[in-house]
């Protein structure tokens, strides 16, 4: 069994390495704007552009689902552009 936690969140700054280390992994351009990001225990494993939909995945792991899941998250939160993530409304809040 396979304990490992998936974590589904925005990119920040401190991940740009990342994102153009999966970049060049996929053979791709790293996506722009805001991204989510899908993480195997502290690998990640793929991100989607909210804005565009770009994406870009390990091409050595079973990643095609998380795609599919980060895609499926952005459109909601495109959707729904007035939700802002919990970190930020607690930085307003403090």
């Amino acid at each position: 069994m396979n304990n490992t936690a998936l974590t589904i969140r925005r990119a920040t700054a401190a991940d740009a390495f990342a994102l153009r280390r999966l970049a060049v992994i996929d053979s791709a351009a790293p996506p722009t704007g805001d991204v989510l990001l899908a993480e195997m225990g502290d690998e990640l494993w793929a991100a989607v552009s909210v804005d565009t939909g770009d994406a870009i995945a390990d091409p050595f792991r079973p990643s095609g689902d998380l795609v599919d899941l980060l895609r499926f998250r952005a459109v909601g939160l495109a959707d729904h552009p007035h939700i802002r993530p919990l970190g930020r409304l607690l930085q307003h809040a403090a």
